[in-house]
């Protein structure tokens, strides 16, 4: 079977999109074989390549236990490169948005429905903000890797987020080169978490790295870069007392995002996202 796809990336944050507008190619898949082929072709060598799937659905075509309770026309059915179901993906809504623009299923605003809620975004160019509502501060818990603890700051953004300080996020320094998964503790986070190692950079400027649970090392994490903004502000006093927006710029692997936290309690991610590819595979 041949079926269509693209290819997008946010900061470097890349995914293989699957059209699938009335659930007709994929939906007949079982859970198994549907995670067979996210794997095939998320893989680097021998598939096409991504940190993850967006499969481009009717949210009244989708058939899954998991279908959201939204009016929305389209929901954005995720999964990590290893075919495990995520709730979201920060950097993958942008990607997302700019696929259904680029399709005319959309203008340069829309709402669309995720495991996580739905998510509206907004365009100026290729500059895309996605509103992904109220974090949720979740307290503390340590992560380690190669021997090194730190305390990290569990920050839910629709997805379960563990935000680390550290003096540096040199991949030469005591962070590493994050080959291996981080130890978590897994009472707090029985489904996995994704894990931000981030430094100061200057005042309301952070540097950060990822592992993303499911793929790994990624170049960008958007609910990432939130959370790591989140726990940056929290530590900085403005959590609670912000009497305007809060604005912090956050450098990735793959290029900058900003993320601002309103005095509504919303966090916004700004950032591009870019189509590179389309064609066809039987993978």
């Amino acid at each position: 079977m041949t079926y269509t796809f693209a290819k997008g990336h946010g900061t470097e944050n890349d995914f293989v999109l699957l059209p699938d507008l009335d659930g007709s190619v994929h939906g007949g898949l079982s859970d198994e074989e549907m995670a067979d082929r996210v794997r095939a072709l998320c893989d680097r060598r021998a598939g096409i390549g991504g940190d993850g799937i967006l499969r481009v659905i009717r949210t009244a075509a989708y058939t899954g236990a998991d279908r959201p309770a939204s009016d929305a026309e389209w929901f954005m059915d995720y999964r990590n490169a290893d075919g495990t179901l995520a709730e979201m993906c920060g950097n993958g809504t942008r990607v997302f948005a700019e696929y259904l623009r680029s399709a005319g299923l959309a203008g340069d605003e829309v709402t669309f429905a995720t495991r996580a809620g739905d998510k509206t975004l907004r365009a100026e160019g290729d500059v895309w903000t996605a509103d992904l509502g109220s974090p949720k501060l979740l307290g503390s818990t340590q992560v380690t890797v190669a021997h090194h603890f730190w305390s990290a700051c569990n920050v839910d953004m629709g997805n379960p987020h563990a935000a680390a300080e550290v003096e540096s996020i040199d991949p030469h320094g005591p962070v590493g080169d994050l080959y291996d998964s981080p130890v978590f503790d897994e009472t707090v986070y029985p489904h996995g978490v994704n894990v931000e190692f981030f430094e100061r950079v200057g005042e309301r400027h952070v540097a950060m790295r990822v592992y993303e649970r499911g793929a790994g090392e990624t170049r960008s994490c958007g609910t990432g870069a939130c959370a790591v903004m989140v726990a940056a502000a929290e530590a900085d006093g403005l959590a609670i007392a912000r009497d305007a927006d809060v604005t912090y710029r956050v450098d990735v692997p793959g290029g900058t995002l900003h993320v601002t936290w309103t005095t509504d309690d919303r966090v916004l991610l700004t950032g591009p996202a870019i189509l590179i590819a389309e064609g066809a595979t039987s993978l």
